[in-house]
């Protein structure tokens, strides 16, 4: 029978624990995330209206800088159609109904 040694202690936490940001960092990108997504959240508003009468529960893909957007019945499309025009931005996928959500919560 195989004798096990008591001094082997488990291995928890991040497998690269040098790599994990600090608070700071955290809030910062927080916050650069939250007023992108309020920039894109004032265009869907804007936009909303005209758009869900006729294509109520398409994707649309935001692209706050130019305020661009594209539609579409199906997300990847929508997205494809976005990375052709800007293929390096950072865009926004939302869902043209009542609150923009793309599932459930």
């Amino acid at each position: 029978m195989t004798q096990l040694s008591e001094n082997q202690t488990p291995r928890r936490g991040r497998v690269f624990p040098e790599r994990q940001l600090s608070p700071e960092e955290k809030a910062k990108r927080r916050a650069e995330s939250e007023v992108f997504a309020q920039r894109c959240r004032v265009i869907f508003e804007r936009v909303k209206p005209e758009l869900i009468k006729d294509h109520y529960d398409w994707f649309i893909v935001i692209e706050p800088e130019s305020g661009d957007y594209f539609i579409d019945a199906d997300e990847m499309v929508a997205l494809q159609k976005t990375r052709e025009k800007y293929p390096h931005t950072k865009t926004l996928v939302m869902r043209l109904n009542e609150t923009g959500t793309c599932g459930r919560i």
